[in-house]
C-alpha cells in the first residue's frame, strides 16, 4: 500500500481499536475540586472529542467522543480563589507555617496514589492530545520522576539551612519562605508533565494553588482528582475548569493572585499580567514561545545531524516548545543534508498513539488548515516542498512538509509553526544565521552541529548570550530536570529545573537577632523545645 493510501485509511473503525488502547467508558467528569471538596457540578459541560477520528459504518469519519467537564464560570473561578486565599491567610494558614518534613510527606502520598492511576491517565493522553502510547506513559513516569527529585531536591535545599550562622554580631537564621497564592496554567502538548512541574514546586514550598488546566488534556485530571482532594489540606490546591478567557481575567483582576505559573504564548501571557491591578507585585513564572534554530555547518556529521534534526523537529510532531521550527544548512552541503532528511522524514512511521507510531493526529481544531496555508505561503514566495507526500492530510493528520529555499518574505520563516512543517533556509555566511538568531524576539535553544572545536567556539562564546541553551551536535530538549530550564526575550520569565523551581515559588527570608545572652536563651529554648517551624535545627533525612 502506498503512503497516500495509508493517510487516507489510517484512522480505525470502532471494531478494529485494540482492547488495551479502548476507553473503558466515556470519562463525565462532573466535579471539580475547592475548598477541599468535591463538589458536584449541575450546569453545562464542555464536550470532549479525541483528535482520533472513527470510520463511521457509512465510511465518513467522526472524532470519538471522549466525554466531558464541567463549564465553570466567574463565580466558581473567584470561590476557588478565595479558597485558596483563606488557606494562605496571609501566610499564617497550616499549610505556609507547616514544616518541610509535614509538607513532603503531603506530597509523598499524593504520588503513592497518583501512582495507581497510571493507566487511566496514559491512556486519556493518548487519546486526548494524539500522543503516542510510548509517550503517554513516558511522561506519567516522567512526571513521578520529577515529583520524587523534588523531595529530595528540598531536603537538600533544607539540610542547608538548618543552622544557624554568626556574622558581624549577628545571628541569623535562613531559610525559604512561600510567595503566597499562585495561579498554575499548563500547556497542552505536556498537559499533566508540565502543569506538574509548576504545581507542585508551589505547593511544597507552602504556597496554595488555583490550577486551570490547558483547553486539551483536561479529563485525565479526573482520575487524580481523589488523590488532590485526600492528600493536601483544605483549600490548599483547587480546580477550576472551562474558557480561559471566562475564568482568568477576573481572577487577575482582584489582585489576590501573587505568583502567575504559565506555559503558553507571549500574547496570553502578556494580557493575563496587564490584567493585575498590582503588576510590580505579581511573580510571573513563565514558558512562553520559542523558534529554535538548527545551524548545520559544512563540517558536520551528517548522518548524526539528520538523526537528531529528524527527533529535534518532528517528535510528537514537532508540539513542542523546544522543537527544532527552523534548520539553516551551509550550503556546500545542502543537498546532501536534504536527501537525507527527506528520506529520514518519508520513513517515519504513522498511524493512531496506540500504534507507537512517530507521526499521530493533531488535537487542536483548524491545525492541519494552518499548516497547509504556511506551506501554500512559503510556496508562493519560491519555496518547494523536497519530500514527495510532504503536506498531504486526512482529518486531524499532517504529513510532515519540509521546505527548501525558504526566505525571510515567507510567514514560516518567522512564525512558530507548532507541527510538522520544516523550514530549511541554504547559508553561505555564517552571520546570516547568526543575525536570524540576534534578531529574532525569541531566545530559549539553538542547536549547533559541526567537527571544527576551534569554529564551534567562536560561535559558543556569542550564542550563549542570544539563547538560554546551546546544544552541540543534538536535539533541543528540556531534560534532564535537574539541568535549568528558561529562556531569554519573550521565551520565558524564571528559570526551572528541579532545585530552580523550588527557588523560584519562595523567597530567603531571615530571622535574626543581635548576639547576647538574652536573644541567645531564647533561640536556645525555641529550638530545643521544637516550638518554631522555621527556627530548627532538625536535620530531614
Amino acid at each position: 500500500m502506498s503512503i497516500e493510501q495509508k493517510i487516507q485509511t489510517m484512522f480505525p473503525r470502532e471494531n478494529e481499536i485494540p482492547e488495551f488502547a479502548k476507553l473503558p467508558k466515556p470519562v463525565e467528569l462532573c466535579e471539580y475540586l475547592i475548598d477541599g471538596e468535591l463538589r458536584k457540578w449541575n450546569g453545562p459541560f464542555q464536550e470532549v472529542t479525541s483528535p482520533i477520528e472513527i470510520v463511521s459504518e457509512g465510511g465518513v469519519l467522526k472524532p470519538a467522543r471522549l466525554g466531558h467537564y464541567p463549564r465553570l464560570g466567574e463565580k466558581q473561578a473567584m470561590e476557588a480563589l478565595d479558597a485558596a486565599c483563606r488557606a494562605w491567610d496571609n501566610g499564617m494558614g497550616a499549610w505556609p507555617t507547616m514544616g518541610v518534613d509535614e509538607r513532603i510527606r503531603a506530597v509523598l502520598d499524593f504520588v503513592r496514589r497518583m501512582k495507581e492511576r497510571r493507566t487511566e491517565v496514559a491512556r486519556l493522553l493518548m487519546w486526548e492530545i494524539g500522543k503516542n502510547k510510548a509517550d503517554s506513559e513516558k511522561e506519567f513516569d516522567r512526571t513521578i520522576d520529577y515529583l520524587l527529585d523534588t523531595i529530595e531536591a528540598l531536603k537538600d535545599l533544607d539540610r542547608t539551612s538548618s543552622r544557624f550562622t554568626i556574622q558581624q554580631g549577628i545571628i541569623g537564621q535562613i531559610r525559604r519562605a512561600p510567595l503566597g497564592v499562585v495561579l498554575s496554567m499548563g500547556p497542552f502538548n505536556y498537559p499533566l508533565n508540565e502543569t506538574f512541574t509548576t504545581l507542585l514546586p508551589a505547593l511544597i514550598m507552602g504556597n496554595t494553588v488555583v490550577v486551570k488546566p490547558a483547553k486539551f488534556g483536561v479529563l485525565l485530571f479526573g482520575p487524580l482528582m481523589e488523590a488532590f482532594h485526600q492528600s493536601f489540606p483544605k483549600g490548599v490546591v483547587n480546580f477550576v475548569f472551562g474558557e480561559g478567557p471566562e475564568l482568568i481575567p477576573p481572577l487577575m483582576a482582584s489582585g489576590k493572585v501573587d505568583v502567575l505559573a504559565f506555559i503558553g504564548s507571549s500574547r496570553v501571557a502578556d494580557q493575563l499580567k496587564k490584567a493585575h491591578p498590582n503588576p510590580h507585585r505579581l511573580l510571573g513564572v513563565l514558558g512562553l514561545d520559542a523558534k529554535n534554530p538548527g545551524i548545520i555547518l559544512g563540517d558536520a556529521d551528517l548522518d548524526l545531524a539528520v538523526k537528531e534534526c529528524l527527533l529535534g523537529s518532528l517528535s510528537y510532531n514537532g508540539q513542542r516548545c523546544t522543537a527544532l521550527k527552523i534548520l539553516f544548512v551551509e550550503r556546500k552541503v545542502v543537498d546532501v543534508f536534504l536527501q537525507r532528511f527527506s528520506a529520514g522524514v518519508e520513513a517515519l512511521s504513522f498511524g493512531m498513539p496506540w500504534e507507537n507510531a512517530a507521526l499521530t493526529p493533531l488535537p487542536e481544531t483548524g491545525k492541519t488548515d494552518y499548516l497547509s496555508a504556511l506551506v501554500k505561503d512559503a510556496e508562493a514566495h519560491g519555496a518547494k516542498v523536497v519530500n514527495p507526500h510532504g503536506g498531504l492530510k486526512n482529518g486531524t493528520f499532517f504529513f510532515p512538509a519540509v521546505l527548501c529555499a525558504v526566505n525571510a518574505k515567507m510567514r514560516v520563516y518567522h512564525e512558530e509553526q507548532f507541527g510538522p512543517v520544516v523550514p530549511i533556509v541554504p547559508f553561505d555566511d555564517i552571520h546570516e544565521p547568526l543575525e536570524y538568531i540576534i534578531q529574532s524576539k525569541y531566545g530559549q535553544q539553538a542547536s549547533l552541529f559541526g567537527s571544527d572545536p576551534e569554529r564551534l567556539a567562536r560561535l559558543v562564546d556569542p550564542l550563549v548570550n542570544q539563547v538560554s541553551r546551546l546544544n552541540l551536535n543534538s536535539q533541543c530538549q528540556r531534560g534532564p530536570d535537574t539541568f535549568p530550564f528558561t529562556g531569554r526575550k519573550d521565551s520565558a520569565e524564571r528559570t526551572l529545573s528541579v532545585s530552580d523551581a523550588l527557588r523560584v515559588f519562595s523567597i530567603r527570608t531571615l530571622v535574626a537577632a543581635k548576639a547576647g545572652a538574652l536573644n541567645e536563651e531564647i533561640l536556645n529554648r525555641i529550638v530545643r523545645e521544637r516550638r518554631s517551624k522555621f527556627l530548627s535545627t532538625d536535620y530531614i533525612f
